[in-house]
């Protein structure tokens, strides 16, 4: 018999019991990011986004500043951050939409990144 990873439990659990909480949507420099990582980076971004998307864990997803979050992903010895905000206009789906991604070097997320994600929000509701 196969040995099966905890991983599989955890996720089986979600996807039958418990309900999305939004849906991501990537902005272009988030999306452009992403894909300069090689494979198996981007596939543990878009496995923690969608395990973020389903259950409350600061771990995963985590407010860092007013409208501005961020998702923490751990990927062999890299601390990548994507940078979000909440578009919660239409009450049957609420969106997070993720303004771009780093690669964190410092204890804190540098303030030139929170910049830009608070400008990208501001442009975001502008054009909408």
């Amino acid at each position: 018999m196969f040995p099966i990873r905890e991983t599989f439990f955890v996720y089986l659990h979600i996807f039958l019991f418990m309900q999305k909480r939004f849906s991501v949507v990537l902005l272009k420099s988030a999306r452009d990011f992403i894909f300069g990582l090689d494979i198996k980076t981007q596939t543990k971004i878009y496995s923690v986004l969608d395990k973020a998307s389903y259950v409350n864990d600061p771990k995963l997803f985590k407010k860092i500043q007013n409208e501005i979050w961020e998702f923490r992903i751990q990927a062999k010895s890299l601390q990548i951050r994507l940078l979000a905000f909440w578009d919660k206009r239409n009450e049957e789906h609420t969106l997070v939409i993720s303004t771009h991604g780093f690669v964190k070097k410092k204890d804190k997320v540098n303030k030139n990144e929170i910049d830009k994600a608070i400008n990208d929000r501001k442009q975001y509701f502008e054009n909408q």
